[in-house]
């Protein structure tokens, strides 16, 4: 089966880079894409979305079909990982630290690892105390660094930015909180149900509000049609539709950095690591 694997992998690669011939080259002004299209989203943007970031009109209005199956991939990513890694059987060999003196013990026996007392944790076998200096910093930073993960998705339709790149910040603060204190800090506070849930939850507001959009009369994800269900000018809602949409990418994308983080430290056991 490996060398079966092996196979089908190199034949793919080859008739993957035997396609990029066909493909324009760099920077190419005559290209059907600098011909027609950058051309058309350039001067009509503005005029057609009412959005005034390029950038955010052209990956949620004119590719809106595109970017919502860009966020099914990130969250079947993080489910992937979860169902090659997720390991829901218990360790023989544990490490325990005896919180008041800080010993670390090593219990191979499963008897005495069940009469472990509340004064002791399981540990990493390479466990290392936290620094108080990073802890400190970090628990600091991490809430600023939220704020401005929201702040990055809020402002997605008016400047650089949206839910992909305020996702991705906002993952990384759970991640922070991991390596400065501890996994089991970071489970302690944002469960695997939670994150599951999330994950889930950012792809459903995305393909919602376009199903939205069809009960009301138009196509998928024409914002337009969303005037009669929101009590603001007109001529600002599409802008408010493609903000739902950067809500939901946001989301999904956060969600599932934590998931393929937490699984990949911790081997799928969700009890130690970084």
């Amino acid at each position: 089966m490996k060398l079966l694997g092996f196979i089908i992998v190199c034949l793919t690669g080859t008739f993957l880079l035997y396609g990029t011939s066909d493909l324009p080259d760099w920077g190419d002004p005559n290209s059907p894409a600098s011909l027609h299209l950058s051309n058309h989203y350039i001067e009509k943007a503005v005029a057609e979305t009412e959005v005034p970031n390029l950038v955010t009109a052209v990956l949620a209005d004119y590719r809106g079909f595109d970017t919502m199956f860009e966020t099914a991939v990130v969250f079947t990513a993080g489910l992937a990982c979860f169902l090659l890694l997720r390991d829901f059987k218990p360790k023989e060999d544990r490490y325990y630290r005896h919180v008041p003196t800080g010993v670390v013990l090593h219990f191979k026996d499963k008897a005495r690892q069940l009469r472990v007392g509340t004064e002791f944790e399981a540990v990493d076998k390479d466990w290392v105390p936290s620094d108080m200096v990073i802890k400190t910093v970090c628990r600091i930073l991490i809430p600023f660094i939220q704020i401005y993960a929201l702040y990055v998705v809020a402002h997605g339709d008016f400047s650089p930015g949206g839910g992909f790149q305020g996702g991705v910040i906002f993952g990384s603060s759970f991640i922070l909180l991991a390596i400065s204190y501890n996994l089991k800090t970071l489970m302690k506070r944002v469960s695997e149900k939670f994150l599951g849930i999330f994950s889930a939850v950012g792809v459903l507001i995305y393909v919602g509000i376009g199903a939205i959009a069809m009960v009301m009369g138009g196509n998928f994800l024409d914002y337009s049609t969303l005037a009669p269900l929101l009590p603001v000018n007109p001529g600002h809602i599409r802008a408010l539709g493609m903000l739902g949409v950067e809500i939901g990418v946001g989301i999904a994308v956060m969600a599932v950095m934590a998931i393929i983080y937490i699984n990949i430290v911790s081997q799928g056991r969700h009890d130690e690591g970084l």
